[in-house]
């Protein structure tokens, strides 16, 4: 079962972060009507549905519908933002409480901006807010390596605004019930011009998680941004055809064995390392 999938519900961001891909494909948002199709083609075939493959999801304005209709559906809305529209959608978020929302703290070095303090009285207010809800809250600082130089003040902000001890897990820590800050190295999106790794790789694509852009395109995995490796479109294909095609078989089967069969996944630091990211 692919347990997972990340919906582009629009490709525009409202930051230009110095690790992100980015898309030259032009700027679109899922409409009501679109968002509901595709809903419908996945209910009862996932069981998480990230809002998110490029672009920011807080600057849809049907955001707080579209996770009452993912609930609905018996699907767990997950959310991944860079949190610094968190204040404007702040009702919206807190009414409609998604499973999980993922906040990208290394977001603001990323783009040279110095209004941390602000910031993350902001995120933190929400976060104690929402957790207290069930919504589960994974602080990201995939930025080790690199654009890490505000590290310290952020776990100084969260030290102070939590009584609690934090407790280390698998990469990172646990601040208190519900809340997590998970740290990793600085995130590099996979590029088809960069050199292929040598060795043997594996990837959960198509195994557990499938990506779908803004205009239908579905791909094996999150980190194909471009739609380079398609498998076709939902709004043509249902989705057995397109995991069961021959393209999407040669992609599983090849990672079955260790090995990458598409240019991409050769060029995939992700596929290439000990799993280092999670969702």
């Amino acid at each position: 079962m692919i347990k997972k999938c990340y919906l582009e519900i629009t490709n525009i961001c409202n930051m230009s972060c110095s690790f992100c891909h980015g898309t030259k494909r032009p700027p679109k948002s899922l409409t009501m009507e679109d968002f509901s199709y595709i809903l419908n083609k996945l209910k009862g075939n996932i069981k998480y549905l990230y809002y998110h493959l490029l672009g920011e999801p807080l600057l849809h304005k049907d955001l707080g519908e579209f996770i009452k209709l993912t609930k609905e559906s018996d699907i767990l809305p997950i959310i991944t933002t860079n949190g610094t529209l968190i204040d404007e959608r702040y009702d919206d978020l807190i009414k409609n409480n998604p499973y999980k929302i993922n906040i990208s703290l290394h977001s603001l070095e990323a783009n040279n901006r110095d209004d941390y303090d602000k910031y993350l009285d902001i995120v933190i207010n929400f976060i104690k807010e929402i957790s207290n809800k069930g919504t589960l809250i994974n602080l990201r600082l995939w930025n080790e390596g690199g654009l890490n130089s505000n590290n310290n003040l952020i776990f100084k902000k969260l030290k102070d605004a939590f009584s609690s001890e934090f407790i280390e897990c698998y990469n990172g820590y646990k601040i208190t019930k519900n809340i997590y800050i998970d740290i990793a190295s600085k995130f590099d999106w996979p590029d088809i011009n960069n050199n292929e790794f040598e060795g043997s790789v594996f990837c959960y694509a198509l195994r557990d998680q499938i990506g779908i852009l803004v205009d239908g395109t579905v791909v094996p995995c999150c980190l194909d941004a471009e739609g380079i490796m398609s498998l076709g479109n939902i709004y043509n294909n249902s989705l057995d055809e397109i995991i069961n095609s021959k393209r999407a078989k040669a992609i599983y089967d090849g990672f079955t064995n260790h090995q990458a069969v598409e240019s991409l996944c050769k060029k995939c630091g992700y596929a290439n390392e000990t799993k280092k990211y999670r969702n």
